[in-house]
Formats: structure tokens, sequence, C-alpha cells
């Protein structure tokens, strides 16, 4: 059986079911936005019988699950009744503690392995990785010193780009360049680190989608000067498949396997002559755009990843 720790909206996880369910593919979706009131969860260690556990009264043996894809774990969900602070943080971290308990004993193989997605998402310690595995990095500095930040941005000859580590919704920033406008908000910096880095001109970003030792490239170029660092913020950018250097392959594979990764999205810049510059990678990417634009088959691909792990002979430890 595989799982899928995911939402019922969420189109990436839909697109990858409907391929396994031409498979023939037994799939269980674990939704963690339905802990604990929509879905009550029971583990129990026996000393004859060895552990079991249940995700919902109705739901499957847990003990059959052979391979699970982390996909995109949802916040758990509360009780109205539980009104006061203490009591929310309080049964929050029983959940957390609960259910990540539950995933350590899963006798299965992830895709990916919820703690490994985590260090992976690290973007300093991606940046170390990709440099000593021979990829080119751009010139980067992460503080929260403002007086290094205007040092750094000094220092570089060209254009600096800045960016977050990451976000919610409410709080998304695109990657953008630093204007001179920019400058006198610096003294912001103390209130968080920010990524500040060198920037690779030329306006063409290169998306790598990477489902096992399956590559799929596009480049994606940028249509205006606005949209130049940030293809997110460009839905209709011009997007093609586009042929990575061998070298350029067997080092994100060799990063992938050094991260503990089966899936990643990796962004490239292609810099004015040619050369393929690393910039960071997403442990959970998106990629139906990449699907679209291009018409690679990705998601058929990841649906293939799941399967051929759900097999008795292939089966692994977590």
């Amino acid at each position: 059986m595989i799982g899928i720790v995911s939402h019922d909206e969420d189109l990436h996880a839909v697109e990858v079911r409907r391929h396994l369910a031409s498979m023939g593919a037994s799939v269980a979706l674990f939704d963690t936005a339905k802990v604990p009131m929509g879905v009550p969860l029971t583990t129990r260690q026996d000393p004859v019988a060895g552990w079991s556990g249940a995700w919902g009264r109705d739901g499957p043996d847990l003990r059959e699950v052979r391979v699970m894809w982390w996909r995109r774990p949802q916040p758990f969900v509360l009780s109205d009744d539980l009104a006061a602070r203490d009591d929310r943080v309080f049964a929050v971290g029983e959940c957390q503690a609960a259910v990540s308990g539950l995933w350590a004993c899963l006798d299965a193989t992830w895709v990916n392995d919820p703690d490994r997605d985590t260090a992976a998402s690290r973007k300093m310690w991606q940046l170390k990785l990709a440099q000593e595995l021979g990829l080119r990095v751009p010139r980067t500095c992460i503080t929260s010193d403002p007086d290094v930040a205007r040092a750094f941005i000094a220092s570089e000859p060209g254009r600096v780009i800045f960016k977050p580590f990451g976000g919610t919704p409410e709080t998304w920033r695109e990657t953008r360049p630093i204007r001179p406008v920019d400058l006198p908000l610096l003294d912001h910096v103390r209130f968080a680190p920010v990524i500040f880095q060198q920037a690779i001109e030329g306006g063409c970003d290169i998306r790598v989608t990477i489902a096992g030792d399956t590559l799929f490239a596009a480049s994606i170029q940028a249509r205006s000067e606005d949209t130049a660092f940030d293809f997110r913020i460009d839905p209709q950018a011009p997007m093609q498949p586009h042929e990575l250097p061998v070298p350029v392959r067997t080092r994100l594979l060799a990063l992938m396997a050094r991260l503990g990764l089966r899936y990643g999205a990796v962004d490239l810049r292609l810099d004015p002559g040619g050369e393929h510059v690393f910039l960071e990678i997403n442990p959970a990417g998106q990629w139906l755009f990449v699907e679209y634009g291009t018409g690679q088959p990705i998601s058929a691909a990841v649906a293939a990843l799941l399967a051929g792990l759900d097999r008795p002979a292939t089966r692994e430890a977590r």
C-alpha cells in the first residue's frame, strides 16, 4: 500500500493518485488537518503481536503501508472547545508527538523521509553541499547584521538579489534585486536574517524536477525586467524542455543522494555564458506548472517512483 500525506485539494496529489489508480496500486490519503477531531489515532504495542496502528476507526492497517509520500502535511485542526492558549499549544504538541511517532513506526520507504526533508530544506546547507559537489553557486551572504548586508552589497560588482528563507501565503515575497529605494530599509535586517545573493543575470531560469533517477529540466524565460529573477510572478512565462549537460545531471543526482532525497525540485540560473548556476532545491516543490507548460510526464514519473517502491522485494526500513 502507498500512503500519501496530503489533502483532497492538492492537485499534485490528485494527479499522482490518478496515475496510481491506473496502475492498480492501493493508495491511502493521510490528511493531518483531520487530526485530532476528524480522524482518531490509535497505536498499540503488544508483547506478542508487536506494533500496530490505525488512522481512523475504519482506516487501513498501517502495518501494510510499504511506501509513504511526504507531500503536503497540513496543520492540525483543534476543537473550538480548547479556548485557552496554553491548552491549544499543549494539544498541538501532543498531536505532533503522536503523529511523528506513528510515522517513525511505519516499516515504509519514504519519498521523502520527513526528517531528511526538513534537513534538506536548509538553504545554507544546500549551497555548501552543492559547491562541494562541483556545482557553481552564487556568492551569498545570509545575515541579520545591517552593516554586514551593506558591505556585501557594496562589494558586489553587479546587482544583488534578496529573498526570504520561506514564508506563509500571507507573508510571501518574491525574489528581487536590491534597488536604491531599498537601501534605507536595510536596518530592518536586524529583525530577521535575510538571504543576499549575487544576481545571475540573463533572465533564464532552469527548473529541474527529479523523481528517483529521472530528471526533467525546463527553461523558463523572463518576459520583462520586473519578472527577471522570479518566474513565479509570471505564470505565462515561455517554457520549454531543456537539455542539461551530463556533468550537471550527475552532480544534481549526487546532491540528492547527499541530502537523502528521492524527490526534489531544483532551481538553476543559466548565466549569459551558458553556465548552470545552482540556486536551491525544494524537497517538495511543485511541478504541475512545468508539466502543463512543456508536456513532460512528471506526474507519471512520480507515480512510477512510488509504485516501483511498493514492492516487497525493494522494501526498505525508514
